[in-house]
């Protein structure tokens, strides 16, 4: 079996260490997660870069989250799910947006379930959304660029998601509270 080490600053190959002081800057702490993709550094440059990008698109804080927990969701990516749902919490979303979500159920607010529509329609159609798919989207307020924006969150989180799935890594005592295991 393969073992993959989560590394820290001080463990993690050369070219990963600034990766690591930005994420225990911003964080507080190291997560596992970019403790694991480290031995990437790479991996774990692009993985920071692509979530700094996400945050400038012109989704709110709120609709970034929904993309990040849905494309999780999808994927059934248990240590995503808990970290972004304790993200949310210190962002202070709307804790029925993230039930809705980490229990599979519609979300209330009609414009934010439409976004989450069309992430799962994204990743499970593997981006060939229909026209019509497309245009439910726009009616309930948003623009063709924000499909566009919506991509880098599904870039961002299939990263994760996958590096996750591969190495199986553990959850950080920090998001315990908001651990998840999938629905089968």
């Amino acid at each position: 079996m393969t073992s993959f080490p989560v590394h820290s600053i001080d463990t993690a190959p050369e070219a990963a260490k600034p990766v690591l002081a930005t994420a225990q800057q911003a964080f507080g702490f190291v997560p596992n997660l970019l403790g694991v993709m480290s031995s990437s550094p790479a991996l774990a440059e692009a993985y920071l870069t692509i979530s700094g990008l996400f945050e400038k698109t012109a989704l709110s804080t709120v609709e970034q989250q929904v993309v990040l927990l849905t494309v999780s969701h999808f994927h059934e990516c248990r240590y995503c799910m808990a970290a972004h749902s304790a993200i949310a919490a210190m962002q202070q979303l709307p804790a029925d947006v993230v039930t809705a979500i980490r229990n599979d159920q519609p979300i209330e607010n009609t414009k934010l379930q439409a976004l989450r529509t069309l992430v799962v329609q994204l990743v499970d159609q593997r981006g060939w959304v229909s026209e019509s798919e497309l245009q439910a989207f726009y009616l309930a307020g948003y623009e063709p660029s924000h499909v566009l924006d919506v991509l880098v969150g599904v870039a961002q989180k299939t990263l994760s998601n996958f590096t996750n799935h591969i190495t199986k890594t553990p959850l950080d005592g920090a998001f315990n509270e908001y651990a998840w295991i999938p629905e089968k």
